[in-house]
């Protein structure tokens, strides 16, 4: 397939090196210009483009941005073919992102950001961390193959993007439509916990909205504060226990 990728941070690269890996034909933009890829595009095998050549003459565009970056996008998808997917990897922090009133009341995340972008989304690939992305994919046939949750209105294009989710390494589970997707939001058993088909299903159906931000707060003072001392096995412990 043919793929752009906005957001070359760590999710979005290793999207890019993966995809790429599978035969997939990548091209990756990030805010500061293609100029600023050629190392990373060289490496991973794919093309460094503008935002613009990223979401020209694709089957499926991916955005690992910033959460509060997706505004800024919308002019971006102003002329792009309507059957083209559009998958979201972001979460919403907001000491990070700043305070977004709407998403503070209870919108999903996805929710939001298809508003922004003025598109339909799919969500996929935000509940893992990047070390995780990274390292921890596994062969279908694997014993405890990490799952990851799907969300998403259309199922076709929610189908594409779980069998992407797959040639990553992980087992997809499709989480249901785009206004429940806050059940794999950051705060719920379902983030970064490292979980299984059957374990990450039941996570999902176990989440509590209402304690959702404050646990994802509560745990990301935690992890500021520890810094570079704590490590990845930690904090996919620390996410299980404060969820649980």
């Amino acid at each position: 397939m043919k793929i752009g990728i906005i957001g070359a941070g760590n999710i979005g690269a290793t999207l890019a090196r993966k995809l790429a890996a599978q035969g997939h034909e990548i091209k990756i933009a990030n805010s500061k210009g293609p100029e600023t890829l050629a190392d990373l595009a060289r490496n991973v095998g794919a093309s460094a483009v503008s935002k613009e050549e990223a979401v020209a003459d694709v089957e499926v565009v991916i955005l690992s941005v910033p959460f509060g970056s997706h505004s800024d996008l919308a002019t971006v998808f102003q002329n792009v073919q309507e059957d083209v997917i559009v998958v979201d990897t972001s979460n919403y922090y907001p000491f990070r992102d700043g305070a977004i009133p709407e998403v503070d009341a209870g919108k999903p995340e996805s929710v939001w950001v298809s508003e922004q972008i003025k598109r339909p989304i799919v969500k996929a690939w935000n509940a893992v961390l990047a070390a995780t992305l990274s390292e921890r994919g596994q062969q279908p046939t694997d014993k405890g193959r990490i799952a990851i949750p799907v969300a998403g209105d259309d199922p076709k294009s929610k189908l594409v993007v779980m069998k992407l989710v797959e040639e990553t390494g992980f087992d997809p589970v499709d989480s249901g439509e785009l206004g429940s997707s806050w059940r794999q939001q950051s705060g719920t058993p379902a983030y970064c916990t490292e979980l299984t088909a059957e374990e990450l299903k039941a996570a999902l159906e176990a989440a509590d909205r209402s304690r959702a931000a404050s646990v994802r707060d509560t745990l990301i003072k935690q992890f500021m504060e520890a810094g570079a001392t704590i490590s990845h096995d930690d904090m996919v412990a620390r996410n299980r226990a404060a969820t649980a």
